[in-house]
């Protein structure tokens, strides 16, 4: 897939600019913080947690479906089941992946500590989609990989999975106001601003919901899917009470709030 690295970039930066203008257009939700700092490390962590991956791993997930499929390797290469059957089996499983990763990060004290970086934005919009620590990052990348080595996905529906997973990720962070009838029958087929913005809350059971990322339904299947906040999305507060000061908001100590 020669054509891989520009498609991927060009999805991010697509989605990234139509979402920041919606929700600047029609905002959910009045920001606390100055939005500009925020963007900017933002933007700088993942720019870090991207240049480091590709240092300490240079292999992509779908550089490693490739391999898999030229080498007959992996569960549904080993089948000889065709890629057409396979191919939206290996994208739900992939998300599905990501879900239970996700739960994962929240009950496991340790990898709390790094995922919490994410949760400790005061705001919720695009930029949060992508504010994810480095090592959370490299984590995830070694779990991907290790999933799609186990599979063998044609590489097309692992290229697919990841254009989807960062494509919603940006879209179901951002602050952008939905029409009640639209967000009800997108929830149905795919994580929204609204039902994704519970997870942001202060309160515990609420920011232990909704762990989707892409699709809605493993909330609903694991019996972990909240409808709306308790206090409202325009009165409910995000983030995290332990890390409110405004220091966090610079990059360096972004990066250190798994240390601290």
């Amino acid at each position: 897939m020669p054509y891989e690295s520009s498609l991927r970039l060009g999805v991010f930066f697509l989605v990234l600019a139509i979402m920041a203008a919606a929700e600047t257009l029609r905002p959910r939700k009045r920001l606390t913080a100055p939005r500009f700092r925020r963007w900017f490390s933002n933007l700088s962590v993942v720019l870090i947690a991207t240049l480091l991956v590709r240092f300490l791993i240079p292999l992509v997930p779908t550089g490693l479906a490739v391999t898999l499929a030229e080498r007959g390797w992996g569960l549904f290469n080993f089948l000889s089941l065709p890629q057409w059957l396979t191919f939206l089996p290996s994208v739900l499983l992939l998300d599905a992946l990501i879900y239970g990763q996700h739960v994962l990060f929240h009950h496991q004290r340790l990898l709390w500590r790094i995922h919490r970086m994410h949760h400790a934005d005061v705001d919720i919009d695009a930029s949060t989609g992508i504010r994810f620590h480095p090592i959370e990052i490299f984590l995830s990348m070694l779990i991907k990989l290790a999933a799609i080595a186990l599979l063998g996905p044609p590489p097309a529906a692992v290229l697919t999975f990841e254009l989807v997973l960062n494509g919603c990720a940006m879209f179901n962070h951002a602050n952008v106001k939905l029409p009640l009838g639209l967000d009800a029958t997108l929830r149905l087929l795919v994580v929204t601003p609204d039902m994704h913005r519970v997870h942001h809350s202060t309160h515990p059971h609420e920011f232990n919901a909704n762990f989707g990322f892409s699709f809605p339904w493993w909330d609903r299947l694991f019996g972990t899917y909240k409808a709306q906040p308790d206090e409202g999305h325009e009165t409910m507060v995000i983030g995290l009470n332990i890390l409110r000061d405004p220091k966090y908001l610079s990059l360096p100590n972004m990066l250190a709030i798994p240390f601290l």
